[in-house]
């Protein structure tokens, strides 16, 4: 395993000297001749060549493929039609991967984080694939590290690098101080200069060593796995038993007993169920697609349907990402246009100014006579920013602007009216005038209190009707805000949200503790960011399977730890970066269709699977059986690919792409086997029983056709009865699909060139009613068995 030593990575870090200007465009073609140029691959996707061997080399494609050419020699074309069914699945499969490929490569060009580069003097947006060695990089508030550097320039920089280092607290970054691609900007601004680009950039390092290694756990594939695994194992002892016994004992015809052989064979493989969960996730990102969400991993669209815990943000997610100034109150006698000007001349020191700031710059217009000497810019982490002046009369002062609850003590009366405000549900922030300097540890003690900035929030239209769905659906909801308790308790509650009301500074430290409170509030404010990743953990900690929604800079950390992070399209890169789900078009109310889709996925596969794997077992009990009685396997190849049709193949499709609002459950492999087993077992039994009854009752020539048709019959009569059982809870289109793959059996029995086609042909009345009697009395045993399974063995 490589170790990757950070502090090596970057002290051997040196650039090449370049202009405050950047690059020219001459040096970047040189560059990009040079093949130094930021190559990394897209996540989302995964190449054409990939897509066709993912689903033409597969384990049981080979085993398939080696019986269909040895079919295709040795018996007539209708024994090897398994052989085009399969053909027929891996190109449904690659088509639909191929449309869910474009459709993800669209939209991640459409999320693409764009860094902001300078060349020529001139500052422009490129995409991240763009950037040339000693490109120098602007970097602000929210922005991701896309490749290593050293500082330039500094303006108050600090940068989280905790998804790299482990470090919770953010680092001031100084001119030639190093920066990590992976980490992020909580606070301020700056410049620097990139050292290594492509694969050779610390975090493409990390990446690329984590995916040697790491897969995101999907429920449904390990299972699915899993039961190939024994299904395999369960193949080829049986599988062997047969050859010997069809080829060796039995004095048959040689093609017709290797054709039997085939037959009894090719039903033990599940073929299609691999498919069709490959397909079902397929169409599920194609139809998310189309609502301007962007999956970055598949098997997110199956952790969401399991999420019974959501965390909202408030700001960018319950609330618009703008606000609007609707009052000024003044404090201690201050004049409102001077407070004003305060106000202005910190809008304009700020040059890239959050949502509250960017309110106060439309309400307050800059002061031109006032000069910043010095600045702090906002983090969530502090909870406010400061600036000193020079006001036009040459005086100097020092302002800070932010939480009204962490700048003033807690007897303070202002604070009396700021409740009053919050529980309004309108944000306030507060003016005060520092007694000491910007940069001194306690610059907040002995502030004083100069105005209240109002701000009201807009909500969003979508977000009512969302958080209702959740509590329709069993999913708790937990807004968790740095923002004061008491307004986003208001905003909450005027979305219907109900519940306790916390204030985060106040929950208990250990995980335990913290669990239980967050089990019983709703709403949780002034929670700093490293508390948010705190509560995803301690939620988690407690069973509980955990999304996470944000769009701005401090929901970074609880985005990378939780089950599931959604982050919306306007928010930060390094958001966007870390979410499995982008919900491009900002709509909060995109969440609902993402979790019917996983719904459907799962809860469909879970149904399907059981068809696919009642099958498997009773083709392996019956071969044990043909076996241990030393006879004729008592079907060709062409029985059991019309019986796969009609009862698996043609109504799997269908039931795999139904809707589907069934809450998602664990132990899927527990769940799939407990129906299959008892399905499968009590299938082979009837049918082999109707198989020794035929072979008493008909002899001389034509005997073994007539045997194989009533032993036929009774299979197809219980795998339909296997079929009408999963298709519950009846709908229309559900009882017109069972009824018409009865009818298709049906016309296969009374046409005559479809009985010769498939060797099907009922002989006398006394045998063909026996078998739907064997078949009546396996349907009813299977019915109880099935519930019995139910109470027995709950999921």
């Amino acid at each position: 395993m490589t170790h990757i030593d950070a502090g090596a990575h970057l002290r051997s870090a040196r650039p090449a000297p370049t202009s405050a200007g950047g690059l020219t465009a001459a040096e970047v073609t040189e560059r990009v001749a040079r093949g130094q140029v930021n190559d990394v691959p897209v996540r989302s996707s995964r190449s054409m060549a990939d897509i066709v061997r993912a689903n033409v080399f597969t384990r049981f494609n080979a085993i398939i493929g080696v019986l269909w050419v040895i079919m295709l020699f040795v018996a007539p074309i209708q024994d090897s039609l398994f052989g085009f069914v399969i053909l027929a699945n891996t190109g449904i499969g690659i088509v639909q991967e191929w449309r869910a490929k474009k459709t993800l490569d669209s939209l991640a060009l459409i999320g693409e984080v764009r860094p902001t580069v300078r060349r020529d003097g001139i500052a422009a947006e490129v995409g991240t694939s763009e950037i040339v060695l000693d490109d120098l990089l602007e970097i602000g508030p929210g922005d991701k590290v896309v490749v290593d550097g050293v500082c330039v320039e500094a303006d108050g920089l600090e940068i989280d690098e905790s998804l790299l280092t482990g470090e919770a607290d953010p680092v001031v970054k100084r001119p030639g101080d190093p920066v990590m691609s992976g980490s992020f900007v909580v606070a301020g601004g700056g410049a620097f200069q990139a050292t290594k680009v492509g694969r050779e950039a610390y975090a493409a390092q990390l990446a690329e060593e984590a995916s040697r290694f790491t897969l995101v756990h999907s429920e449904l594939r390990s299972g699915i796995s899993t039961i190939l695994k024994y299904v395999t194992w369960m193949m080829i002892p049986t599988a062997i038993g047969l050859v010997i016994s069809q080829l060796v004992v039995k004095e048959t015809a040689f093609k017709d007993s290797l054709a039997r052989t085939v037959g009894g064979i090719v039903p033990m493989v599940p073929e299609g169920l691999v498919l069709l969960t490959s397909v079902a996730f397929a169409i599920g990102v194609i139809r998310l697609g189309r609502k301007q969400c962007l999956v970055q991993e598949l098997p997110a669209i199956e952790g969401l349907a399991r999420v019974d815990t959501v965390c909202l943000d408030k700001t960018g997610t319950l609330t618009e990402g703008g606000m609007d100034v609707t009052e000024l109150r003044s404090l201690n006698g201050h004049e409102e246009p001077y407070i004003r000007q305060v106000l202005g001349a910190l809008g304009e020191s700020d040059p890239r100014p959050n949502a509250s700031l960017k309110a106060i710059i439309d309400a307050c217009p800059d002061a031109e006579d006032w000069r910043c000497i010095e600045s702090l810019p906002f983090s969530s982490a502090r909870q406010y920013s400061g600036a000193a002046f020079s006001e036009g009369d040459g005086e100097t002062s020092t302002w800070l602007l932010g939480a009204p609850d962490v700048l003033l003590s807690d007897d303070d009366p202002a604070l009396g009216e700021t409740e009053r405000l919050n529980e309004r549900g309108l944000r306030v922030l507060l003016l005060a005038r520092a007694a000491g300097d910007l940069d001194a540890p306690d610059v907040t003690r002995g502030a004083k209190p100069a105005a209240l900035v109002v701000l009201e929030q807009r909500l969003r239209p979508d977000a009512a009707d969302t958080l209702r769905y959740f509590a329709e659906q069993n999913v708790r909801a937990k807004v968790i805000s740095g923002d004061n308790a008491v307004s986003v308790g208001a905003v909450a509650g005027k979305l219907g949200l109900s519940g306790t009301v916390v204030d985060a500074r106040r929950l208990p430290s250990d995980r335990d503790g913290m669990a239980t409170a967050l089990d019983e509030g709703t709403v949780f404010g002034r929670v700093t960011p490293q508390q948010k990743r705190d509560m995803v953990g301690a939620m988690q900690s407690h069973g509980h399977t955990v999304a996470m929604t944000g769009d701005g800079v401090n929901d970074v950390l609880a985005l990378k730890d939780a089950d599931i992070g959604v982050a919306m399209g306007t928010g930060s890169e390094a958001t966007r970066a870390v979410a499995q789900i982008v919900l491009l078009d900002n709509s909060f109310a995109t969440l609902p269709s993402v979790v019917a889709e996983g719904r459907r996925v799962i809860g469909n596969i879970t149904r399907v699977a059981t068809l696919f794997l009642v099958k498997t077992v009773y083709s392996v009990l019956l071969a044990i059986l043909v076996v241990c009685w030393q006879v004729e396997y008592p079907f060709l190849p062409r029985h059991l690919t019309l019986l796969s049709t009609l009862t698996i193949g043609v109504p799997a499709f269908f039931l795999a792409l139904a809707p589907n609002k069934e809450r998602a459950r664990p132990n899927f492999v527990r769940r799939v086997m407990r129906y299959a087993i008892p399905g499968g077992t009590l299938a082979a039994l009837a049918t082999f029983a109707t198989y020794l009854i035929a072979r008493r009752y008909y002899t001389g020539p034509g005997a073994l056709d007539a045997e194989t048709s009533a032993a036929t019959l009774t299979l197809f009569l219980i795998s339909m009865w296997v079929l009408a059982i999963i298709a519950r809870p009846y709908t229309w289109w559900r009882i017109t699909l069972v009824a018409a793959m009865g009818a298709g059996f049906l016309v296969v029995l009374v046409v005559p060139w479809l009985q010769e086609f498939f060797a099907l042909k009922l002989v006398g009345v006394t045998m063909p009613w026996i078998a739907v009697a064997v078949a009546a009395g396996a349907a009813a045993a299977l019915e109880f068995l099935w519930r019995w399974v139910d109470r027995r063995f709950p999921a």
